[in-house]
């Protein structure tokens, strides 16, 4: 990604947090030995996403070279969504990068996450913004 490209999608990021409660964050680096889905469960920890007040944090890892990702969502999600509740976020995401897409990819990935995500948590008054909106890289 080029950097004017990262921008847009940290302003993707910021918009989807003007509705929602919820925190969205993007990790994305070469590859990983491990379990895709361990390495994006280690990164959520890393980037202390399990210390949201609501326990609502996704992240979005995606493994490049390994062409994958993982959306992981914290227990305040997972305990009151649907076992299906990310497969519009995947759909999204999966169809942008199939066609090499991948920062249109990500930005309607934070778009649709931030959509489902303020069904549960709809942004309050007094809400703060809790997680940092830029790119982590791996």
């Amino acid at each position: 990604l080029t950097k004017e490209e990262e921008q847009e999608i940290i302003s993707a990021i910021r918009t989807a947090e003007k509705n929602t409660s919820g925190e969205i964050r993007i990790h994305i680096e070469a590859s990983s030995e491990k379990d895709h889905y361990e390495r994006a469960l280690e990164v959520f920890h890393l980037l202390k996403m399990d210390n949201t007040k609501d326990a609502n944090a996704v992240l979005i890892y995606v493994a490049v070279n390994d062409k994958t990702f993982v959306i992981y969502g914290d227990k305040g999600i997972n305990d009151v969504v649907d076992s299906n509740f990310w497969d519009s976020t995947r759909d999204k995401i999966q169809n942008r990068f199939k066609l090499s897409q991948f920062k249109q990819g990500l930005i309607d990935g934070i778009e649709e996450a931030g959509k489902v995500l303020s069904k549960y948590f709809p942004w309050q008054y007094g809400d703060t913004d809790e997680l940092d909106n830029t790119i982590s890289k791996g």
